[in-house]
């Protein structure tokens, strides 16, 4: 899949040039130029991996692009060019963190392997945080006396997976959570919801009580009155969270 990109920068002809060199690449694909703030803004709710900015815009422009990438919570990759780079550049700099910084001018061929090298980074990165994050449910279902032989297993291992990085699925567990977990597993959302309900059944049944008691408080009872498949899922994600280990 290629690497989208959103290029931000008031030198029009610069925005050409780029545009006209990527035209033909498999790999890097210019998906928006903008020459002002304006359309910038409205262009960070286009679908786009890498910003290249120009923080020279006019006034503070680049700055309130990068604050409200921000405020958005935007998790894309961030090239910073300029001409020259002044004491107040550098604050701004090391405030927002891009991932890269080149100086003005530079070359199509080296905007391309600093695109191509900080991407492949930043794959690489999150292969290793979602095997890192996978090992931490698989430790924690594995006290919690699931077994991992039974289906529901697989299931509530990437339900909380998915909870974990997307917290808005705390309100849509029937309506996307369990689809998408089916949609992996070439089955029903209903066989998922069964499947999780029994694991849950075996978990309390063979768990440790004590670890139960602290991760799900009130859901545990005198009568071991076990947890809904979403207080499951939804209290293992925060924990895991909590403890700001992994990804």
């Amino acid at each position: 899949m290629a690497i989208r990109i959103l290029m931000v920068d008031e030198d029009v002809n610069q925005l050409e040039a780029v545009k006209q060199y990527f035209s033909n690449s498999s790999s890097i694909n210019v998906v928006k130029t903008c020459n002002n703030s304006k359309d910038a803004l409205e262009a960070l709710n286009d679908n786009f991996d890498v910003l290249v900015i120009n923080m020279l815009l006019s006034g503070m422009d680049s700055m309130m692009i990068l604050s409200k990438m921000k405020e958005m919570k935007l998790d894309k990759l961030v090239v910073a060019t300029s001409e020259y780079i002044s004491s107040d550049m550098m604050n701004n700099l090391s405030i927002y963190k891009p991932n890269y910084f080149i100086k003005k001018p530079y070359t199509n061929d080296t905007l391309e392997k600093v695109i191509s090298s900080i991407s492949k980074r930043e794959e690489q990165t999150q292969l290793l945080a979602d095997k890192d994050l996978k090992v931490a449910i698989t430790d924690m279902l594995h006290s919690l006396g699931i077994p991992s032989h039974i289906k529901g297993y697989s299931y509530i291992r990437d339900g909380i997976a998915m909870m974990y990085k997307d917290e808005s699925l705390i309100g849509s567990i029937t309506k996307e959570l369990y689809p998408s977990i089916a949609n992996l597993y070439h089955t029903t959302s209903s066989r998922v919801e069964r499947a999780i309900r029994h694991a849950i059944e075996v978990s309390w049944m063979r768990g440790d009580y004590n670890l139960m008691e602290e991760l799900f408080g009130n859901s545990v009872d005198y009568d071991r009155a076990k947890p809904t498949n979403s207080e499951f899922i939804v209290t293992v994600a925060d924990r895991l969270k909590l403890e700001n280990k992994y990804v």
